[in-house]
């Protein structure tokens, strides 16, 4: 009896177990997938700008806003560390740290002390690090060789994207960059989490103090419009409210500084995204890297879209099928197979590549035989408990220990379901956005299996409209009983799926159709206006805004009345002065879950 009821609580914890795990892998999946079409999204708005300048009325001023950087180029090239010590004042009642150049490790432990109490570094100190890490950019090379001989180890960082608390973590655990442990940070320091400044600072910082031991590759998030999109310059314009345009005119030269690959000991290459079977080390080394940026040059716009070489190793994703193929899922960059990565090998005598770009929940993986190395530093990058952070040990054999490590600050209170919990709500309620934004294309598609108006339809036929309009490539009828609900006959209510959800649409002017597109069009509206916005007013004209908005809904095919629009803009100009303040217009048109707005 004893023996039977120990086996039946080993079945029960392992079906619990197991349903647990796969609850936390389709969270994650959503998550990613979600991530990914987000970012062909990014790639749409960026075909958007070139048909702008085919079709607008004016294409020499439209051209003239997308080749100016929107922040004035107000830091001048020459432009010294005694100028801004000049020009910006450091009053007596700044209590944080204050730099001195050339710095010293003083100053960077200064830095990490006062980053971990909150405090903002002063703009005169940023402005100043940031011309210094530019002169010293631009004096390295595009492709930076390392040697593991004058070191016992290497360590090699991935995606930090903006959490602090992971860099501070990984010098906890493995000790401060020196010359006796170099650091290589592959890329994407910036966007997403909420201290991208700071961790651009700690890293430049210890770069000035160690450049011969601290290295950094660039990745696809060092890019302005990427930035626009993913919150960085939302995050250095709220922490920097007078200084913020110099600070991101001189981060964008920076970016456009930085090295594009690592190479240690001739045999391990390490770059952010990964390659593809036109990869070709010797162009990468002889680019003019500081042209290829995020600006328009004639009527190719966007470095990160039409120059593929650079494209290719900031996005691209390894494969197990071999070959070389269109990445669809992020919608640039390509998938590569272990016969791509076998012919580059074979080409330049490498042993490894290290990449970063992808999650990864363990922090890291193996694929291509071991030849290729995803990193992934940022741990909870999806949502708390989502998933482990990693770094790289490379020893003179230059093989690789993995270090793990996760920022826990409440997930160590909860039990795993609890934790588990946690990730699948968060995910949900991401995915439940992303349906109800397209709402009239599921309606559309559920109507043609309800062939008699019923309002159900089978799972099966359910699943395959979610997929056919959503295209996330999700497990719908495992997720079906999270999103919809099933009459007692099996078949599904398919209008269920909108009942907690709707646009928060105080303008009662806005028509619902009208409502739905600037629900899903958003962010990219958002990035498009202030581009226009090159004062960062907040402000448009009238005629600014319906002249994008009718270019834009022709680009996209969007069937909206151009009298919606304008009566809405109307109805939007308070004061008649004919500008709009488009931020706080977008804002009206977000998702809202009527349970959290009950409850609040």
């Amino acid at each position: 009896t004893v023996i039977r009821a120990a086996i039946l609580i080993q079945k029960w914890y392992r079906f619990t177990m197991a349903r647990l795990e796969m609850r936390r892998r389709y969270s994650l999946s959503i998550f990613q997938s979600i991530e990914y079409a987000d970012e062909q999204d990014q790639l749409q708005l960026s075909n958007f700008f070139t048909f702008m300048l085919d079709h607008c009325t004016h294409p020499d001023a439209v051209s003239q806003i997308f080749t100016s950087p929107s922040t004035p180029q107000v830091v001048d090239e020459g432009l010294c560390l005694k100028e801004f010590e000049k020009k910006i004042d450091v009053p007596d009642s700044y209590y944080g740290p204050r730099l001195s150049f050339p710095l010293t490790v003083e100053d960077a432990n200064a830095l990490l002390h006062a980053f971990r109490n909150e405090q903002l570094l002063h703009a005169r100190y940023v402005l100043q690090l940031l011309s210094e890490t530019r002169r010293v950019l631009k004096e390295m090379p595009n492709i930076t060789h390392l040697s593991t001989s004058y070191s016992k180890e290497i360590t090699v960082c991935g995606d930090l994207h903006g959490n602090l608390d992971d860099l501070l973590l990984i010098f906890y655990k493995n000790g401060l960059p020196s010359e006796q442990n170099p650091y290589v940070f592959n890329g994407d320091f910036v966007d997403r989490g909420k201290n991208s400044m700071e961790i651009l600072i700690i890293l430049f910082a210890f770069l000035l103090i160690y450049p011969n031991d601290l290295h950094l590759n660039r990745g696809n998030h060092e890019d302005y419009i990427m930035n626009l999109r993913y919150g960085f310059t939302k995050e250095v314009s709220k922490k920097y409210k007078d200084h913020w345009k110099q600070i991101l005119s001189l981060l964008r030269d920076v970016f456009s500084w930085l090295p594009l690959a690592t190479i240690i000991d001739s045999k391990v290459l390490i770059l952010h995204g990964g390659i593809s079977d036109t990869t070709d080390l010797d162009f990468l080394n002889a680019l003019e890297r500081n042209k290829v940026r995020d600006h328009v040059h004639g009527r190719v716009i966007l470095f990160s879209f039409k120059n593929f070489a650079i494209l290719d190793i900031l996005w691209s994703d390894p494969r197990s099928q071999n070959g070389c193929t269109p990445n669809k899922s992020r919608g640039g960059g390509c998938y590569f197979g272990p016969d791509v990565t076998a012919k580059l090998f074979e080409r330049y005598n490498l042993k490894m590549l290290i990449r970063s770009h992808e999650f990864k929940p363990e922090g890291y993986e193996i694929s291509h035989d071991g030849k290729v190395i995803t990193i992934f530093s940022a741990s909870n990058y999806y949502e708390e408990g989502s998933n482990r952070g990693a770094y790289i040990k490379l020893n003179p054999e230059l093989t690789p220990r993995f270090v793990q490590y996760q920022v826990s600050k409440h997930t160590r209170r909860q039990n795993l379901r609890e934790r588990v919990g946690t990730i699948e709500s968060s995910a949900l309620k991401s995915l439940r956005e992303k349906i109800y934004a397209h709402r009239s294309e599921l309606t559309s598609a559920f109507a043609q299996y309800d062939i008699n108006g019923t309002g159900r339809i089978s799972v099966n036929d359910w699943a395959a409209a979610m997929e056919s309009v959503l295209q996330l490539e999700l497990p719908w009828r495992m997720l079906r009983s999270q999103l919809a609900q099933m009459n007692p006959d099996g078949e599904v209510d398919f209008m269920s799926c909108f009942y907690d959800l709707k646009v928060g649409q105080p303008i009662k002017e806005a028509h619902p159709a009208l409502a739905e597109t600037l629900c899903r069009y958003r962010k990219d509206l958002e990035i498009i206006f202030n581009i226009i916005d090159k004062d960062h007013s907040g402000l448009i004209s009238l005629e600014e805004f319906s002249q994008t908005w009718r270019l834009f809904t022709s680009h996209l095919g969007i069937d909206v009345q151009d009298d919606s629009i304008d009566k809405l803009v109307l109805s939007i100009d308070y004061n008649k002065d004919g500008h709009i303040d488009f931020n706080e217009f977008l804002e009206a048109f977000h998702i809202v879950h009527r349970l959290e707005k009950k409850a609040t």
